[in-house]
Order: C-alpha cells, then sequence, then structure tokens
C-alpha cells in the first residue's frame, strides 16, 4: 500500500482522496516536517498552501527539497489541492526544479 502524506489545515482527506492508501494527515509546518524526520518521504505528497499560520505549504515543500537534498533523493510524487493558485505554482516551480536538477545529476 503507498504511504500519502496530506497536508491541510481544513480539508479532510477522506472526502478527496480516491483509491487505496496508507494516509497520514498533518495540519502544519511541524507536524509535516516531523512525520518526515521520523518516518523519512511517503510515496506521495498533498500540499495545501495556506495553512493559517506563518508557514505555508511552499515552507514544506522546501523542506522536502533540502531533505531530498542531504539524502540525495528525488522528489516524491505530489499533487496539490490548494485553492490558492500562486501558492499552487510556486510548490510545483519548486518541487519540478528540484526533479530536473536531481535528474541532470544522478
Amino acid at each position: 500500500m503507498k504511504k500519502l502524506l496530506w497536508l491541510d489545515d481544513f480539508r479532510n482527506p477522506a472526502d478527496y482522496v480516491v483509491g487505496d492508501y496508507d494516509i497520514s494527515w498533518v495540519k502544519d509546518y511541524e507536524e509535516f516536517c516531523n512525520f518526515i524526520n521520523k518516518n523519512g518521504l511517503p510515496d506521495i505528497i498533498c500540499f495545501d498552501h495556506d495553512l493559517g499560520e506563518e508557514k505555508s505549504g511552499y515552507d514544506c515543500a522546501k523542506f522536502v527539497v533540502k531533505y531530498c537534498q542531504e539524502h540525495n533523493l528525488d522528489i516524491p510524487a505530489f499533487d496539490i489541492q490548494s485553492s490558492n493558485n500562486v501558492g499552487k505554482d510556486n510548490i510545483r516551480s519548486l518541487m519540478n526544479n528540484w526533479h530536473r536538477v536531481f535528474k541532470e545529476t544522478n
């Protein structure tokens, strides 16, 4: 079963995720980072951008990229369920840029 990390302070993954996944739901930056530090990268990450706090989904994406750089890993599969289009684009660009760099250097 694939592991899916759902980052969202409001949306319940049960209302959005279709398929058979082992879902872990985190609602803020600290929970997100703690999960990855404890469990490693999941197979899939679903990002929200606006988390109702200082840190956003973009900060979480930056954490993923840094984690991948430090462990020489490619990014996991990801999706973005945020309604913030600018935030979505920023997360997507950051993640895709690391994927491109990783593929060029490995």
